[in-house]
């Protein structure tokens, strides 16, 4: 049955973009399109759908607030949908955390965004699942002391902003170094790194090329044109951006930088890989419980989509799987010395 989707955006031009990019996916019926808030509200009642696109700024009601009234009246899937600029990208980040499932980049004239049509199809496979208080592991309160080359890679797509919150929340302020793969466009990686770095103890940036990679600092894949692997030798890990072409659907991909970990601290690692669409990451998992790393696998109940940590459990790549709330002191607990 093909995914009933509503567009929400108050320029004519964009929502017949959006709409003629969606109506190039069979798999996806575009049953309406409102001008803002107002009307998408009664289209709503009217029309029941699976999903809707919500622009960031409109008038009357701005995204944000129409989104909070949505998850707080008629929780739905939604797919945020934003400029490709700073500001258009930290409201996206914050949408994200009230509880849309996925967020976009606006379409251009004339190209075929398959980001969008996944996206799409994505949330209407999505969970609402709510982070409750008791996601947010505490920091452990006994001293922590990481191991001798103790590194940490996490892979996460759709959901993966609360979840990756979450997880950071239970971390200390000298974690092991920690590598992460979030699918997200390029414009808002800046953004959730800058927001995971307020939200954390530990300090959260992008990754840069060649960067050592150090205790109490978690580094995020920057979105578009690079994978983030890591390499080194004993121990002395550095993180690398190499441009190449998709793997597994994705750059960045977590089968490549799973992979590079694997390869290069093997034991000394743990990796987790959190709700998403799709299977990256899960290749790459089962290479590094096979070099000997602990490896964590988010439950189905707590994943927005039960999609890669679902086929990492089935190819056996999963030491445990663990519930949102008990990932970040499993895998602290691994490191410690």
């Amino acid at each position: 049955m093909a995914v009933r989707t509503l567009i929400v955006d108050d320029s004519p031009t964009m929502r017949a973009l959006i709409a003629g990019t969606l109506r190039r996916d069979p798999d996806i019926e575009v049953v309406g399109a409102a001008d803002g808030p107002l009307q998408a509200r009664e289209m709503i009642k009217a029309l029941d759908p699976d999903v809707i696109t919500l622009d960031v700024e409109m008038p009357d009601m701005n995204g944000l607030d129409f989104l909070e009234r949505i998850m707080r009246l008629r929780p739905m899937p939604v797919v945020m949908l934003s400029t490709l600029t700073q500001a258009g990208a930290d409201v996206t980040i914050r949408a994200l955390e009230l509880g849309a499932v996925e967020c976009c980049a606006k379409p251009a004239q004339g190209c075929v965004d398959r980001h969008l049509v996944d996206s799409v199809k994505a949330a209407a496979l999505s969970r609402r699942v709510r982070i409750s208080d008791a996601a947010h592991a505490p920091v452990p309160a006994s001293p922590f002391q990481p191991r001798a080359n103790a590194l940490i890679a996490i892979g996460a797509s759709t959901g993966g902003v609360e979840a990756l919150i979450a997880v950071l929340g239970g971390f200390p302020a000298n974690c092991p170094p920690t590598v992460i793969v979030q699918h997200m466009p390029a414009t808002f990686t800046t953004s959730f790194a800058a927001r995971l770095d307020r939200l954390s103890k530990p300090t959260v940036a992008e990754a840069r090329h060649g960067q050592p990679l150090l205790p109490g600092h978690v580094y995020l894949a920057p979105g578009g044109t690079h994978h983030l692997e890591v390499g080194g030798t004993d121990g002395q890990y550095r993180a690398r951006l190499i441009p190449d072409d998709p793997t597994s659907g994705h750059r960045p991909s977590v089968d490549r930088l799973f992979r590079s970990v694997a390869k290069v601290a093997g034991k000394h690692a743990v990796g987790a890989i959190l709700t998403g669409m799709g299977r990256d990451g899960a290749d790459g998992l089962l290479a590094m419980r096979a070099q000997g790393s602990f490896t964590v696998g988010q439950d189905r109940e707590s994943c927005v989509v039960y999609g890669m940590p679902g086929v990492a459990q089935e190819i056996g790549a999963v030491t445990r799987q663990l519930t949102l709330g008990r990932i970040a002191p499993a895998l602290i607990d691994r490191c410690r010395a």
